[in-house]
């Protein structure tokens, strides 16, 4: 797991020039810190989660937001790898038999758990062309709606974390009109407190979730198009295709830079 340098900038600087406009403005930092507001915003919007989805899919949703500041698993490396197994494994079909393909591979416990294990799986069952086709394709869908749910989830945190603000500050501003007894001094540093929850709302909403929302669906995306490539590749070597035609036909998937030269 890398750290994405682009996120960690973008994440420092949104907070970097929040932290800016506070300290060229006042000298008073502590009146920004409000435990309460803190507790009711994210408390209510936890609560809209647990609500809304299976505890399970709210926890998975909270490991997202720290991988937020990682780098996506798959990349035009990542996806060159990935077609250079098929192509091996198209090597040794051709020389040998799909049989001899089961002995001679063996996939990391991590692979067997992902798409290309699946492939592997299918592929030695003995499924072929369309049938092998709409297989993957169900498994594909299958895994991209799972893995979208932690998107739909922080999403729904994203909407809920100013709604919350503005309650906390409604309840606040209730709870300084009821302790004015007539003073209106009170009014600016009540105010001010109450406003808080709103201010940590919109913060949350646009610097947390929403990005971490966005991240995952990017994410998604990108493995999306990873299964797509492997699923091609996969049918073809079921036909029988020459590990030279493989090399074309996913070269058209391929970045120029990471495509397949021929020997």
């Amino acid at each position: 797991m890398r750290i994405s340098l682009s996120a960690l900038m973008g994440f420092f600087l949104g907070l970097g020039l929040f932290a800016l406009a506070v300290y060229l403005n006042t000298e008073n930092y502590l009146m920004f810190f409000s435990l309460s507001s803190l507790l009711m915003v994210f408390g209510g919007t936890m609560a809209v989660a647990m609500i809304s989805f299976e505890g399970r899919n709210v926890m998975l949703a909270f490991k997202e937001i720290i991988a937020t500041l990682t780098t996506a698993k798959v990349d035009p490396r990542t996806l060159y790898e990935d077609v250079g197994v098929l192509i091996d494994w198209a090597k040794i079909v051709r020389r040998e038999s799909l049989r001899k393909l089961e002995n001679t591979v063996s996939l990391s416990a991590e692979d067997d758990q992902n798409f290309l294990g699946q492939c592997f799986v299918y592929l030695l069952s003995g499924y072929r062309g369309d049938k092998l086709r709409v297989l993957l394709q169900h498994a594909q869908q299958s895994i991209y709606e799972r893995k979208m749910t932690q998107s739909k989830v922080l999403m729904t945190m994203a909407s809920a974390s100013p709604a919350f603000g503005m309650i906390g500050t409604l309840v606040g501003l209730i709870i300084m009109l009821n302790n004015m007894n007539g003073d209106p001094s009170k009014i600016g540093a009540g105010l001010a407190v109450a406003l808080l929850t709103t201010l940590y709302g919109v913060l949350m909403a646009q610097l947390i979730f929403k990005p971490a929302a966005r991240k995952v669906e990017h994410k998604q995306e990108l493995e999306a198009y990873r299964n797509k490539v492997l699923t091609e590749g996969v049918v073809l070597l079921s036909d029988g295709v020459s590990p030279a035609h493989i090399e074309d036909a996913m070269n058209a998937y391929l970045e120029p830079k990471y495509q397949f030269k021929r020997a």
